[in-house]
């Protein structure tokens, strides 16, 4: 008597058992949630540290600003670093940390964070394929890597290998998709991602890649369809992503149909309205739609950031009702630029003498042109851009 009363203590197995329910369920956050609690119960395990790891670079493609993406990016480093610390000769944990840095390599800013990122990333796969030459997930990152890296015969060889010994691993299923997909043969990489869903069918950005191929072969309802799936599970797991939604817009605008493209646009941006990436997308469907009047105010908010009552004219809301919010303009980068260049060539191409848009435009293409101006395609562009501005004596 007077004793208390016996309660179950969880144990870092059934945490974990927990995480690869959500996991399976595409719940990334909650799995990563789970995961931390069984570390924490075991923090001498590594492996649950990698999964961690793992679950959190997975994570990223659910973020749309490249700062965000990168700190997630950072986060799954750090914590696979803690795991190679308790285990330093643990094959799959070097084989999560080139999956981690080669995800990174694909963040970062500049090409030479890109470069010595992606290096890095190569070494710890060699390193995790010399630890254990049976590791068939190790070969697929380094798969993934050599595609990074431009070496696209290796990584197919390589992929081949891993789909022929673990066809029944996601990751391979996947890695090889992106080898095909970078191949050009977009049937085949659309096999792939499918073999990936069915074997974890909740994972929205898998489904958003087989979109994106069926796209490439201008198969636009079957796009449309895997897109809406990616709105549809988000929408299951109250997840707010506006990416199904600009992707859905896209294929509408390569389909000619840019009323609906407009609509899915807008719909996705106001699952987010203080995401200044999510105007840059609105502003490059206006762009492709022709509809330049609609595009610059998009792009400002997007690169120079603008109020609340500024942003509801843009996703046409209702300031009673929706949310109002200030957004700040993105820095130029690698995920921006696009948004930057085009926003420049809008300026030019529709300068008067009463707006006065030309002396905007070449300040943007100025910033363009010192940080990208290397890339011809870039450089080409700004040129086309400039030479409208010339003709109207801005130099």
């Amino acid at each position: 008597m007077f004793m208390p009363t016996a309660t179950p203590t969880r144990t870092a197995g059934s945490f974990a058992e927990e995480a690869d329910t959500y996991f399976i369920a595409g719940d990334l956050d909650r799995a990563v949630e789970a995961y931390q609690q069984a570390a924490s119960l075991d923090p001498a395990n590594a492996e649950l540290k990698a999964e961690i790891a793992r679950i959190l670079v997975y994570s990223s493609t659910l973020l749309t600003i490249d700062q965000e993406r990168i700190n997630r990016l950072e986060e799954a480093l750090e914590t696979i670093n803690q795991a190679v610390e308790l285990e330093p000769e643990n094959s799959m944990v070097h084989a999560i940390k080139s999956f981690a840095l080669d995800w990174l390599a694909g963040n970062s800013l500049t090409e030479a964070e890109n470069e010595s990122v992606l290096s890095e990333a190569e070494q710890e796969a060699i390193l995790a394929i010399q630890l254990d030459n049976q590791n068939m997930l190790a070969l697929a990152y380094y798969s993934e890597i050599l595609v990074d890296q431009q070496k696209w015969i290796q990584a197919e060889q390589n992929i081949q290998e891993a789909v022929s010994r673990s066809p029944d691993i996601m990751d391979v299923r996947r890695i090889n998709g992106y080898v095909q997909e970078s191949l050009g043969n977009y049937g085949l990489a659309i096999e792939e991602y499918q073999e990936a869903i069915h074997i974890n069918p909740n994972l929205t950005f898998i489904y958003l890649r087989i979109g994106a191929s069926f796209r490439k072969l201008q198969r636009f309802e079957s796009a449309l369809e895997y897109f809406a799936k990616a709105a549809m599970i988000n929408e299951q797991l109250g997840v707010n992503d506006p990416i199904p939604y600009f992707s859905i817009a896209t294929t509408y605008t390569q389909m000619g149909e840019f009323f609906s493209a407009g609509l899915n646009a807008r719909k996705g941006l106001n699952f987010d309205p203080d995401n200044a990436d999510a105007y840059g997308r609105l502003g490059i469907v206006y762009h492709r739609a022709r509809n330049f009047e609609g595009a610059i105010p998009a792009f400002r908010c997007a690169i120079t950031g603008c109020t609340a009552e500024e942003s509801c004219e843009v996703r046409q809301c209702d300031p009673a009702a929706d949310p109002m919010d200030d957004v700040t303009g993105l820095p130029l980068s690698a995920g921006s630029v696009d948004y930057y260049l085009t926003y420049g060539a809008v300026l030019a191409g529709m300068h008067r003498s009463s707006n006065g848009y030309c002396e905007e435009a070449m300040e943007i293409l100025k910033m363009v042109n010192r940080d990208y101006g290397n890339d011809p395609i870039v450089r080409q562009n700004i040129v086309e851009s400039e030479n409208i501005c010339n003709s109207y004596g801005y130099f």
